[in-house]
């Protein structure tokens, strides 16, 4: 034998041993490689075989790639599926997508049985919510992204979220994830032992949530309470947000404390000290004033001389001249001036003169005088029948009348 068909005898013998130490594949076989080189919107795989694979972006994830290197990296060990191999061309393309979806049907239904919490990354921002790649597309939607409401989800992308498995369905290729739920659980768990530390009359501070018609939602450690418009300051309030804005911090007194419906009531008011325990310091009898009408009713007029201390001004003390109703001369929200005639901070109750802060007309002393003589007796000193001494008259009926009397007799 010649040497030159030896040395063709053992070429041929080397390359049949590196063809059998490469593996076969067929299509929809499971492979295992590593990441080689990212090329072309492409992933380059070694397996092991006689070239390399390729994974296409759209078989890289579940979810949209818009750049390759999002979803892997160079070293990265991935195991993938074959989709096809053409060894004529040595083009094998795999899809490292069919086994995620795979391995994440069984993982997320294990995790809907026990209902285990778990951690996604947000891939990208759709209508209506987010999305996070859990092997297949996972939907979370915008109603239980948070426990409150989010207008904008632009800043989400790349977020980390705790979630929990809402609802599966394998033949419509559907997984509904929910961070809200955990944060329910949580905040629930959080009530109740907040809830459990409180104490009626206990005060604290808290942080201004929400604002609505009817009052405001304090959150004190993590819990909500509710601090009714009428307890918001001692002055009357139209609207919660004419006096308080969310984020604020504020002074509360617990009120009352109801752990089976879970529920507290807040004052703000009853935080500070009362207008009536200061009155005594800023007012005393005889000052004058300025107040605000509050209220009219038949009997007088409320007047409002500090915020939160009211005092009543009698009809009689309203006007010098006489008035049948307090609305003939007050209306409401004007402002006047006032006399204090009594303060009494314990029964929270102040009498107040509108007229005695007014100099009285000149003709009211004398018309008042006129009034009077005008009913007495006038003297009739020429009059033999009536006395000097103007005590009254003198005359008698017999005196008048005794001869024609007489005749009746």
């Amino acid at each position: 034998m010649s040497e030159e068909t030896k040395n063709q005898e053992v070429t041929e013998a080397a390359t049949q041993d590196e063809l059998d130490s490469f593996v076969s594949l067929k299509k929809g076989d499971t492979v295992k490689g590593t990441i080689v080189k990212l090329e072309d919107n492409q992933a380059y795989v070694s397996i092991g075989y006689k070239y390399d694979g390729v994974i296409p972006v759209r078989e890289l994830s579940s979810v949209q790639v818009d750049n390759i290197s999002e979803a892997v990296e160079v070293g990265q060990e991935v195991e993938c599926k074959v989709v096809s191999i053409d060894d004529e061309k040595e083009k094998l393309v795999l899809s490292k997508r069919a086994i995620d979806s795979e391995n994440a049907w069984e993982q997320l239904v294990k995790y809907q049985e026990s209902g285990e919490v778990f951690e996604v990354v947000v891939s990208d921002v759709v209508k209506g919510g987010v999305v996070a790649d859990v092997g297949i597309r996972g939907f979370i939607p915008a109603s239980m992204v948070e426990r409150h409401f989010v207008e904008d989800f632009s800043d989400y992308k790349g977020k980390t979220l705790r979630v929990k498995v809402k609802e599966l369905d394998r033949e419509a290729n559907k997984v509904i994830l929910s961070q809200k739920d955990v944060l329910d659980a949580e905040h629930e768990v959080n009530k109740q032992k907040v809830i459990a530390e409180l104490t009626e009359g206990q005060q604290i501070e808290g942080t201004v949530q929400r604002l609505t018609q009817f009052g405001a939602f304090v959150d004190v450690g993590g819990v909500d309470g509710l601090v009714h418009v009428s307890e918001i300051a001692w002055s009357h309030v139209d609207k919660p947000s004419d006096v308080l804005s969310e984020g604020e911090k504020v002074n509360v007194k617990v009120l009352k404390v109801d752990p089976e419906k879970g529920k507290i009531s807040l004052s703000i008011k009853a935080a500070q000290p009362g207008p009536w325990e200061t009155a005594t310091e800023q007012f005393k009898t005889g000052d004058i004033v300025t107040g605000v009408v509050k209220r009219l009713v038949q009997f007088g007029a409320f007047v409002e001389i500090a915020p939160g201390v009211e005092g009543l001004v009698h009809i009689s003390q309203i006007s010098h001249k006489h008035i049948g109703t307090p609305h003939e001369v007050l209306k409401e929200g004007q402002e006047v001036q006032v006399k204090i005639l009594e303060l009494n901070s314990a029964e929270q109750r102040a009498s107040l003169s509108i007229k005695e802060t007014e100099e009285a007309p000149a003709d009211a002393a004398p018309r008042a005088e006129k009034s009077r003589k005008s009913h007495a007796p006038r003297e009739v000193i020429d009059n033999p029948n009536v006395s000097m001494s103007n005590e009254g008259l003198s005359v008698t009926l017999g005196d008048l009348f005794g001869d024609k009397l007489s005749k009746f007799k």
